[in-house]
């Protein structure tokens, strides 16, 4: 029997086929929303846990059980977890821009909405409650900032998570000497994967359409 290298199969078109196996790319606000506040998550315990467990080495299950180092490191996960989500909605307001001429303060605006939306996502402890207040309120003016000039790529931004992320570190200044940079570079690397991420998953053209008209 001779090999035929492709036949069509009655009834059944090609590309509804392939379209099976390509991923749909995301359009709605609350898709937006969920990526916004689990991106800034993950930002926020990537960068944090892995920097800490590198550093505790050996001793890493003595330091991760005492509960003052606990107690740090929820503070400084939630700290860099707020100003996440700001630098994420950041990512996203750039990524989306150029696909909304003329209506830049109504993709704030609604961008606003989907900040509120992630950070009301996860009730944070009460001693955490007054600085997801400032975030939210720190958000209009950022934005607005930021649109007073081009559209910033991740490896340009100016990160707001990363002098919160030297403040509150669980680790000694004194024994954080010399890795300044590294710290640094890998904060940055999980904002670009993270546009990377924005760009794969998500429609712009469309996003923008759902979000200014809130569909």
């Amino acid at each position: 029997m001779a090999f035929t290298p492709y036949r069509r199969l009655p009834g059944v078109c090609p590309l509804a086929l392939l379209n099976l196996f390509r991923t749909r790319r995301h359009v709605l606000p609350a898709e937006a929303a969920r990526f916004l506040q689990s991106q800034a998550a993950y930002v926020a315990q990537k960068t944090v846990l892995d920097y800490c467990r590198v550093k505790a080495g050996r001793s890493e299950k003595q330091l991760f059980s005492d509960p003052d180092f606990q107690a740090a490191l929820a503070h400084c996960r939630w700290q860099v977890f707020f100003a996440a989500l700001a630098d994420v909605t950041a990512l996203i307001e750039a990524h989306l821009r150029p696909h909304a001429p003329g209506q830049e303060a109504a993709l704030m605006q609604g961008l606003i909405i989907l900040h509120q939306t992630a950070l009301l996502a996860e009730t944070p402890p009460e001693e955490e409650a007054a600085s997801a207040v400032e975030a939210r309120d720190a958000l209009p003016h950022y934005l607005a900032t930021l649109q007073l000039a081009p559209p910033h790529p991740a490896e340009r931004l100016p990160l707001l998570a990363e002098p919160v992320l030297f403040a509150t570190l669980p680790v000694h200044p004194e024994q954080r000497r010399g890795e300044s940079l590294a710290i640094k570079g890998a904060l940055r690397f999980q904002m670009v994967t993270t546009q990377q991420e924005l760009e794969r998953r998500f429609d712009a053209a469309k996003t923008v359409d759902n979000i200014l008209n809130q569909r």
